[in-house]
C-alpha cells in the first residue's frame, strides 16, 4: 500500500452487474476485512443537498426527480445513461470525484484504526467501476468477480426483479468481463454454487498471509 494508508492492505473488488460482488464481499467481511461499498457512497453523494445532486439535475433535468422527496429517480436516470455512453460518461464525471472523497475519508479512518492496533488491516473497496475510476493505481490487489452471462441475466431478472430488456441493457452497457480480468490479481468465478465461490475466496484469502482481520 502507498504511504497514504500504510496500515492497510487494500483490495479493490470489482465485477460486472449480476456477477455476485456482494457475495464475495460478505465472504471477505466474514474473514475480518473492512468493506467500503462504493455504490452506497455514490447513493450518498447523489442525495438532495449532497455534492453531486445539483450538478446531476443541471445536466439531466428535473424529470429524474422523484417527488415529493426530491430524491433522484435512479431507475429513470439509469435508463438514460445505460442507453447512451456519452450520458454515462457525463454522469460518472459528476459522481466519481464526489464518491472518491467519501471513500478516501473512509480509508483514512480505517488506517488510523489499524495504526492504533499496530497491525495492517485488510480493507476492501467494492466498486463496479473500480478500474474505470482509477482505483487500481493505489490498491494492493485487484479482485475480479466473473460470472456466465446467462447466469448474470437470470440473477438480475429473478433476484432483483429487473425487466429482461433493462437487464440486457445493463449488461450490454458494461465493458466485457475480459477487460476486468486482464488487470486482475485474483479472479473469482461466481457462476456456480456458493460453496465453490467460498472455496476460491478461502484460497485467495489464505494467500494474503492474514490472521484474523489483520496483516501479520
Amino acid at each position: 500500500m502507498g504511504p497514504r494508508h500504510p496500515h492497510l492492505y487494500l483490495i479493490g473488488l470489482t465485477g460486472n452487474i449480476g456477477c455476485g460482488k456482494s457475495t464475495v464481499t460478505e465472504l471477505l467481511r466474514s474473514r475480518g476485512a473492512a468493506v467500503c461499498d462504493a455504490d452506497q457512497a455514490t447513493r450518498q453523494v447523489m442525495q438532495p443537498g449532497q455534492p453531486a445532486y445539483d450538478a446531476i439535475l443541471e445536466d439531466f433535468g428535473r424529470s429524474i426527480v422523484s417527488m415529493p422527496s426530491g430524491a433522484l429517480d435512479r431507475p429513470a436516470l439509469g435508463r438514460i445513461v445505460f442507453a447512451d455512453p456519452l450520458a454515462l460518461r457525463r454522469l460518472e464525471a459528476i459522481v466519481h470525484p464526489a464518491t472518491r472523497v467519501v471513500i478516501e475519508a473512509w480509508l483514512r479512518e480505517q488506517d488510523a484504526s489499524a495504526a492504533t492496533g499496530g497491525r495492517r488491516q485488510v480493507a476492501v473497496v467494492d466498486a463496479i467501476r473500480l478500474i474505470e475510476a482509477g482505483y487500481p493505481t493505489f490498491c494492493d490487489a485487484v479482485w475480479v468477480v466473473i460470472c456466465d452471462e446467462r447466469e448474470q441475466l437470470r440473477r438480475l431478472v429473478e433476484q432483483r426483479g429487473m425487466p429482461v430488456a433493462d437487464a440486457r441493457q445493463r449488461i450490454a452497457a458494461q465493458p466485457p468481463q475480459s477487460e476486468k480480468v486482464a488487470v486482475a490479481d485474483v479472479v473469482i468465478d461466481n457462476s456456480g454454487s456458493l460453496e465453490t465461490t467460498e472455496q476460491q475466496v478461502a484460497v485467495a484469502w489464505a494467500a494474503l498471509g492474514v490472521a484474523g482481520s489483520h496483516m501479520t
